[in-house]
């Protein structure tokens, strides 16, 4: 079998990680995935991973954060849109289309329908959940409504992210002796990660130095690169440990003793698996908020803003609770990724 797998996004990461998962899980069970990014994308993730990529146009409306006139803009385009994807659908003759989060799964559904090809989508905002159930099988992500829901509609089913393999591969000695380098890291004390995910959005720097200024009984470690430059002015760098992008955030996930962070994205689930208690902040992107606390039952608190200090201190009062929950998920979520992928095959095998 051959499929297409159609990728919001510049390829840099958040949805490319998850099409990057889901394209190697494919490849694993003998699919041949080709890919088909924004002619604007510079793919710097899937060309480190030996990948080429097919330019078409993949309209971007903003996902959660889309406002009426970033969806108007992306609405002008998914037509033209649409017929490129159309074409090279037809050129590649792929048995398959899989479109992944936002305009990626909306210009799939689209250019597989013209082209009758079956075709899976993975969604999670409220624009590709409009037009995607329409046209092929959707598959929601945690951070959508109804993943919550015990009974879909026929043509809808949920997953977790798909994880990289390596994920559960860390080791807490190789941080302990990176955070070793660190004159503020004291071994005695627990150690609590700081993170929005890739970006580092300002409510969570904020998040980190009200604990700091809160109580010294902790590490604080921060990761992630600012989504402007001069957030970077407003870490407290004299009671937080701030380590930017780091390639060891594996064994990082391993060492720490809790995790705060915003109520999105794969992390949860990298730091679940790692068997880490979380608590979540709600509402620091773009005043989202998706419910984690009621995904993950038992694995995480959440909060907001104003009673987060009081929250983390909560968490560590019910930490062997919270630990049996993370430990729950963990197991699960390590066979997402192969799961995810023969669902596809099934789904879109059906209708061949």
């Amino acid at each position: 079998m051959r499929g297409l797998i159609v990728v919001t996004g510049r390829g840099l990461g958040g949805d490319a990680v998850v099409a990057l998962n889901v394209i190697e899980a494919l490849e694993e069970k003998g699919v041949e995935c080709e890919i088909a990014l924004d002619e604007e994308a510079p793919g710097l993730l899937f060309k480190k991973h030996g990948y080429s990529w097919h330019k078409i146009t993949v309209p971007m409306a903003g996902g959660h954060a889309a406002t009426k006139a970033s969806s108007a803009k992306a609405a002008l385009r998914t037509l033209s849109a649409a017929l490129k994807a159309r074409k090279l659908i037809k050129k590649l003759d792929v048995d398959f289309v899989v479109g992944v989060i936002g305009g990626g799964s909306v210009i799939a559904s689209l250019g597989a329908k013209l082209n009758r090809k079956p075709c899976v989508t993975l969604c999670c905002t409220p624009l590709d959940m409009k037009v995607c159930p329409r046209l092929n099988h959707t598959i929601i992500l945690p951070e959508y409504y109804m993943f919550k829901e015990d009974v879909l509609p026929e043509n809808i089913s949920k997953t977790f992210y798909p994880l990289d393999d390596d994920v559960d591969s860390g080791d807490s000695a190789v941080a302990l002796e990176k955070l070793k380098e660190y004159p503020l890291f004291d071994e005695n004390k627990k150690t609590i990660l700081f993170s929005s995910g890739s970006s580092l959005f300002k409510g969570i720097i904020e998040a980190a130095n009200n604990f700091a200024e809160f109580t010294d009984d902790y590490n604080i470690v921060m990761i992630g690169y600012p989504l402007q430059d001069e957030f970077l002015d407003l870490i407290n760098e004299d009671k937080i440990i701030y380590l930017g992008f780091i390639d060891w955030l594996n064994h990082l996930n391993k060492f720490i003793d809790l995790a705060v962070l915003t109520d999105d994205g794969v992390i949860i689930e990298e730091i679940l698996v790692s068997e880490v208690p979380i608590v979540t902040i709600t509402k620091i992107k773009w005043g989202r908020y998706h419910n984690m606390e009621g995904v993950f039952k038992g694995a995480l608190m959440e909060t907001d803003m104003e009673h987060a200090n009081e929250t983390v201190l909560q968490a560590f009062e019910n930490y062997d609770s919270l630990k049996e929950g993370a430990d729950h998920y963990a197991k699960i979520l390590l066979e997402t990724k192969s799961n995810l992928a023969q669902k596809i095959i099934d789904i879109c095998g059906n209708k061949l």
